[in-house]
């Protein structure tokens, strides 16, 4: 097993992440292109909710739906998903991609060597305030 940040596992541990949106069609706007730079398909499209999985693999899915409660989807306080982009222009034109589609900056793309010395991450938030990292653990 590799450290904690850029290790690879033969299973995933997540089964599936899942984000509130109050609007589906704008959360798609947002999700679409960043998801198909990352590499990712998405595999279900219904009417309140939508989920990706990485190309060619059944996990972990990465959804966005209408809350089941009927109140208004809200975003947590320290809370932030991570999704892993093969190389660092990746990671940057997942992060122009992501400003295009309403998403807010909330941290450039560059390199975080606090976390480990090849870390370049970027960091946004998309249109409901959902707090996103999209990084790379490779040497450029």
């Amino acid at each position: 097993m590799r450290g904690w940040c850029g290790g690879r596992y033969k299973t995933p541990m997540i089964s599936h992440i899942t984000l509130g949106t109050s609007d589906l069609p704008r959360a798609r706007r947002f999700y679409d292109p960043v998801m198909d730079i990352l590499g990712w398909s998405m595999i279900v499209d219904e009417d309140a909710w939508m989920g990706w999985t990485p190309k060619d693999a059944p996990r972990p899915l990465f959804v966005v739906g209408l809350p089941e409660n009927d109140a208004p989807a809200s975003t947590g306080n320290g809370s932030m998903i991570a999704l892993e982009a093969p190389t660092r222009d990746a990671v940057r034109a997942a992060f122009k991609a992501g400003l295009a589609q309403g998403g807010t900056d909330a941290g450039a793309p560059g390199l975080r060597p606090h976390y480990h010395a090849n870390f370049y991450g970027a960091y946004l938030r998309d249109p409901d305030g959902n707090k996103l990292c999209v990084c790379c653990h490779h040497v450029e």
